[in-house]
């Protein structure tokens, strides 16, 4: 028998052991892995020997490698033709949008479902202007939108700051924006920021004002007293107001002591308080009511169409929910009885009360106010950021002001007499006013205990209403028993209760 040569026997033996492999029911892969058991113990060993130290460096590094490579291929996925996409990718610049509104109609400025509000209609119109492209026309994060401060339900603005990622190519872009939006809606135009600009935490203070028909400081009408007196509380119910009755309300003139007494009793609110009592119940302690007003003035007053208004202008770093109205609530109530301006201080205490919210109707947000962000962009470099301020529009936010705010407050007054509804309302259900007194105290009936179930007045409940349950439930939520319509409320106000 002829030698093999030593080639062939090395294939032989490769085929013969392939084929005892097969025979034995072993797959190759598995042939292949099989390891001696002292091998398997050293592996084992090996990891048992890894420190929480080694696992994390190894956690670390995986998700770096992942990270990278979700990264590429987002690179990858922006470089290839998108077969949907019908526009051309634009550059978006970080902006501080400048604006102004009238809120008549509108839930305010913030975006709730199922609601007409500012921003809705603002960001409808960015879209359709180009300033916001198709991809992103569906969600405002996308573009990191958010404003300066809130706005409540009719409330209203002539200077707002939105900042938001903006295609600005197209130079006559706040034009277009413009003429998608409705005239009580008006953008001044825009100023480039850097991309860390955030519209509510940059802006240093704002700036609101309020319209006040004075005739609201006139003595308490000696029927609606009468009523509060002599009537069961549940069968109470406001009486109609004549038109001679109205014209003689806005016949009415501040006298110079009248004027005098409200200008000490709105400057007791300079400089910083506990704001407990002029905000919500929920959520709000003394570590987080306290807040610092730099002025809040009172004009001269002013005769409009035959009545009698004073401007109310107060400047603060933040205001909380309600806060403003409260606080305007609360002079009127004073000013009518002439109470002793140390009840003030008292409010700045600890116990709670209930105090009511003056018309939403009077407020606007004048302005936003950046000092301080404006400061540091100065020592930017050149074209890295431009101030953030109104002064290059003030002409035509003065005359936007007279047409869409000023006269929307005054033709809504005229028509629906708020200010004297919400007067009426106050005066025939005076019981959580206990305070209102010629010693200026807070006595124990005007203090609120948690869960305390207190009176509904029946023009607040809706047909169908059980009283007792309504009142039970408006204590359960920290509202001082009374719902948010019993002061003179809307669902929001000017502000939410985080700083704005």
């Amino acid at each position: 028998m002829p030698e093999v040569p030593p080639e062939q026997t090395g294939i032989m033996d490769q085929g013969s052991s392939g084929n005892n492999t097969a025979a034995s029911g072993v797959l190759p892969s598995e042939a292949t892995t099989t390891q001696p058991k002292d091998a398997q113990n050293g592996a084992v060993k090996r990891n048992r020997g890894q420190t929480s130290k080694d696992r994390r460096e190894f956690a670390r590094k995986k998700f770096k490698e992942r990270n990278l490579e979700m990264k590429q291929g987002d690179k990858e996925a922006q470089r290839q033709p998108n077969p949907e996409r019908t526009e051309a990718r634009l550059p978006k610049r970080k902006v501080a949008l400048l604006m102004g509104f009238c809120g008549t109609g509108y839930q305010g400025m913030q975006t709730n479902p199922n609601a007409r509000t500012i921003e809705s209609e603002l960001f409808k119109a960015l879209v359709s202007a180009g300033a916001v492209s198709a991809d992103n026309a569906t969600d405002q994060s996308k573009v990191q939108l958010q404003r300066a401060a809130r706005t409540d339900k009719g409330v209203h603005a002539a200077g707002q700051v939105v900042a938001l990622k903006m295609i600005v190519e197209d130079p006559d872009i706040v034009a277009k924006i413009n003429a998608n939006l409705p005239d009580q809606i008006r953008v001044w135009g825009y100023v480039r920021v850097i991309r860390s600009f955030n519209a509510k935490t940059a802006c240093g203070s704002r700036i609101y004002e309020y319209l006040l028909p004075t005739y609201v400081l006139a003595e308490p009408n000696k029927a609606n007293v009468e009523i509060a007196r002599t009537v069961p509380f549940h069968e109470r119910r406001l009486p109609e107001t004549s038109a001679e009755e109205m014209a003689q309300l806005r016949s009415y003139r501040i006298s110079p002591e009248m004027l005098q007494y409200v200008r000490d009793a709105f400057a007791k609110y300079k400089g910083t308080h506990d704001y407990r009592n002029f905000t919500v119940t929920r959520g709000c302690t003394e570590v987080n009511s306290k807040r610092h007003i730099y002025h809040f003035d009172v004009s001269d007053p002013m005769i409009i169409d035959g009545g009698e208004w004073v401007s109310l202008k107060v400047k603060g770093m933040s205001f909380m929910m309600h806060q403003i109205r409260k606080m305007v609530g609360l002079i009127i109530m004073m000013a009518k009885e002439r109470v002793p301006l140390k009840l003030i201080d008292e409010m700045f205490g600890s116990v709670r009360v209930n105090v009511p919210k003056a018309p939403g109707l009077g407020l606007l947000l004048e302005q936003p106010v950046f000092d301080g962000y404006n400061q540091r962009a100065a020592n930017l470099k050149q074209g890295a950021s431009n101030p953030v301020h109104f002064d290059d529009y003030k002409d035509a936010i003065q005359k936007f002001k007279q047409k869409f705010i000023y006269d929307a407050i005054r033709e809504t007054e005229a028509a629906d007499a708020v200010f004297n509804e919400w007067v009426k309302s106050n005066e025939i259900f005076p019981e959580d006013y206990s305070y209102i007194n010629a010693e200026g105290v807070i006595p124990e009936s005007a203090i609120i205990v948690p869960g305390q179930v207190r009176r509904i007045p029946p023009i607040f409940l809706k047909p169908g209403d059980d009283a007792d349950e309504a009142a039970e439930a408006a204590a359960a939520a920290g509202e001082g028993g009374l719902p948010a319509e019993a002061a003179g409320a809307s669902s929001d106000d000017e502000v939410d209760t985080k700083d704005d």
